[in-house]
């Protein structure tokens, strides 16, 4: 693996973003010990508020680590009391703000320094977010969301944790121009293409075959993938059926990123409401839609770092999306002269353009 330093991507080790940490329903009033970002954080669920609390994971008395101990009896009684929760050696409590509140055996004053950071998180789609950024700003665009999500004739996303990939980011993020490999790796005999990059926004349209995604007797394989900030994809399908894919990667230290994948699929059967039919349906198609990534994570897996690619024509327009990446890894005030001449729709020689869209 190679590091974000030999990929030249800027003065920050991690890019400024919303990241997955969690699927939702995996986060209980347990807490549990994660690692992203090169260092460890306390994961649980308040009691009192339900809310979803992230805590740097060492507590300042002795360096405990205060979300990863299930022996201790603090932990076997409940080491989360409302939306506090308790170190397993001392007992010293933090609150959601992360402030030591209570150290439960002085009679003196609690140190101000008695502290641990607490991270800025939110919850959309079933999905944990937390917003990091090296500088310590405040996030400036919105937690991905699909409207859909919410919508009664969808089944709801069910999500595939792929597990650590020794790999940069930034050899994932390479897909959304990567023209020429839809046919060696997924079958696919692509009839336009094409790349756009506004913002934070990295979009990818395409149209043609799929020997994965769709039947040689059924429906182009329609897609606008779409990466919202450095890590999260979320890509509409048309075909077979209509569907969005969720994949998102974060950086457990430099060089390695943990991965999901999930798919929303709208009722196949065309009803007002899901059935568990369709339920069957959606999650079969998302086994499909696994082995098609998986045809992707299976090179990422195997091969070296592409730190200084040899690009030729037909492939993509690599470099553009390279530099577009380079804005989350370098200060705010630098955004604009990064990514200047960088925004605007780009073409792959021997593809059509994309078909462009009546508005509805």
């Amino acid at each position: 693996m190679a590091t974000t330093q030999e990929y030249g991507l800027g003065e920050f080790t991690y890019p400024r973003g919303w990241f997955m940490i969690a699927e939702s329903s995996k986060v209980t009033s347990t807490p549990q010990g994660v690692k992203f970002f090169g260092q460890e954080f306390a994961l649980y669920r308040g009691k009192a508020s339900g809310k979803v609390i992230l805590l740097d994971a060492y507590c300042p008395h002795m360096g405990t680590h205060i979300g990863r101990n299930t022996t201790s009896y603090v932990a076997q009684d409940g080491a989360v009391e409302d939306d506090n929760i308790r170190c397993p050696y001392h007992a010293w409590r933090f609150g959601p703000d992360g402030k030591c509140n209570e150290i439960p055996y002085s009679c003196g004053p609690i140190p101000p320094a008695a502290k641990v950071r607490s991270w800025k998180v939110e919850e959309r789609m079933g999905v944990v977010y937390v917003w990091y950024d090296a500088e310590g700003g405040e996030p400036d665009y919105e937690v991905p969301n699909i409207v859909e999500a919410g919508l009664p004739n969808w089944v709801p996303m069910r999500f595939d944790d792929l597990g650590e990939l020794n790999s940069h980011q930034q050899e994932i993020v390479d897909n959304i121009t990567d023209a020429a490999h839809f046919g060696p790796i997924h079958g696919s005999i692509t009839q336009y293409f094409e790349n756009e990059f506004r913002g934070q926004y990295a979009i990818q349209r395409m149209g043609g075959g799929h020997r994965t995604l769709t039947t040689s007797d059924g429906p182009m394989l329609e897609t606008v993938a779409t990466y919202h900030g450095p890590s999260i994809l979320i890509t509409h399908m048309i075909g077979t059926h209509e569907t969005y894919m969720y994949i998102a990667h974060t950086p457990i230290e430099d060089g390695k990123v943990q991965v999901w994948h999930g798919l929303l699929v709208k009722s196949p059967n065309h009803t007002d409401k899901y059935t568990e039919e369709d339920v069957a349906i959606a999650r079969a198609y998302q086994e499909v839609a696994l082995a098609a990534f998986a045809q992707d994570f299976e090179a990422w897996t195997h091969k070296r770092p592409n730190t200084k690619g040899m690009y030729v024509l037909g492939d993509g327009p690599f470099l553009k999306q390279r530099q577009w990446y380079k804005q989350f890894y370098n200060p705010r005030a630098q955004r604009d002269e990064i990514t200047k001449g960088v925004d605007g729709i780009y073409h792959v020689r021997g593809l059509e353009a994309a078909p462009k869209k009546e508005a509805a």
